[in-house]
């Protein structure tokens, strides 16, 4: 990505700090390139080659939860169910698992709780004395098909209420017809009305086509200011794939090699199982370095992956798989 590198050059040859934005660069965006077939490849090639099994796959499954940002996006969410939910964020693995691992002094508890904005305040008095951040969708979740007043007046209201970050879509249709500017100008709308809340945006990358609109959105998003870039709402056909998170994660490289700004990435959909988790945190190590793997800058969109992560931690801490109905989240 052949970015301007005089921009910022101060910023730089200092300490690497949150992503701020950069002026819109459109000849930048037309010089992505991606070679589907070697994607596809390096993918299919990344699980092969690197596996983790027993002490160091319960590592990491932990630093899993630490990442997660446990959610409930349903039509039929209710205060009870969120308030479970967050009973189980604050406590996501049984005390005799965690006496058995003898970790109970590491107090394991997940990267945050996502919810919608009518649940916000719910979350919040359910997750006091914690430090776990409430998340909330915005910008009408999960279409993005809602006036653009409206969406701005929801991301600040989110705010009010409490959330301290924001998962916002961002209008496929202009990823669809290429343009790339009102993309630009509409997340850096959302940016300014974040404040200094954590903005993510989701690309909802299954919908956008190719995955050289995903790599030019995923810039595109960073320019404007993005904190983190998301895979999907978890409501499209395709979600999170591992061919998504590496050309995310080389965007993520490319773009803090040229700036110095570091941007988080977050997969979500179609996550529910933990070999799968750990297939997406594995490419990222192995892309952007194990600084990544903390909760500032990667998270995990999930629900029902706690459970088959804490039925996991189980089989190795008693050597018998248990029936997922005794892992329940909510």
């Amino acid at each position: 990505m052949p970015l301007d590198k005089n921009f910022n050059k101060e910023k730089m040859d200092a300490v690497i700090v949150k992503n701020e934005g950069i002026p819109f660069q459109l000849e930048a965006i037309n010089e992505v390139r991606i070679n589907k077939s070697a994607v596809e490849k390096r993918c299919a090639s990344a699980t092969d080659r690197r596996t983790v099994k027993k002490h160091n796959q319960v590592a990491w499954l932990l630093k899993a939860i630490t990442c997660m940002d446990l959610t409930t996006l349903s039509g039929d969410d209710t205060e009870n169910r969120v308030v479970r939910l967050c009973n189980k964020a604050k406590n996501p693995l049984r005390n005799d698992l965690l006496k058995k691992l003898g970790i109970k002094d590491l107090n394991i508890k997940v990267g945050g709780v996502c919810v919608y904005y009518q649940f916000i305040r719910t979350a919040l008095n359910a997750l006091r004395g914690s430090t776990i951040p409430v998340v909330a969708v915005s910008t009408g979740f999960p279409a993005g098909h809602t006036p653009k007043k409206t969406k701005i007046l929801e991301i600040k209201e989110s705010i009010r209420s409490g959330a301290q970050e924001i998962d916002i879509v961002i209008s496929r249709r202009h990823v669809l017809s290429g343009n790339w500017k009102k993309l630009y100008d509409e997340v850096s709308e959302y940016k300014e009305a974040s404040g200094t809340a954590c903005l993510k945006t989701i690309l909802a990358t299954g919908e956008l086509g190719t995955l050289k609109n995903v790599k030019k959105a995923a810039f595109i998003c960073m320019m404007a200011g993005a904190n983190f870039i998301k895979t999907s709402t978890g409501k499209e056909s395709i979600n999170a794939t591992l061919p998504f998170t590496l050309v995310m994660c080389r965007a993520i490289r490319e773009y803090c090699e040229f700036t110095g700004f570091e941007v988080g990435y977050k997969p979500a959909g179609g996550i529910s199982s933990a070999k799968d988790c750990l297939s997406h945190m594995m490419l990222v190590k192995e892309e952007l370095g194990s600084k990544w793997l903390n909760p500032h800058l990667f998270r995990l969109g999930a629900s029902s992956l706690l459970s088959d992560i804490e039925r996991q931690i189980e089989h190795y801490a008693t050597g018998q798989y248990s029936s997922f109905n005794r892992h329940g989240l909510a």
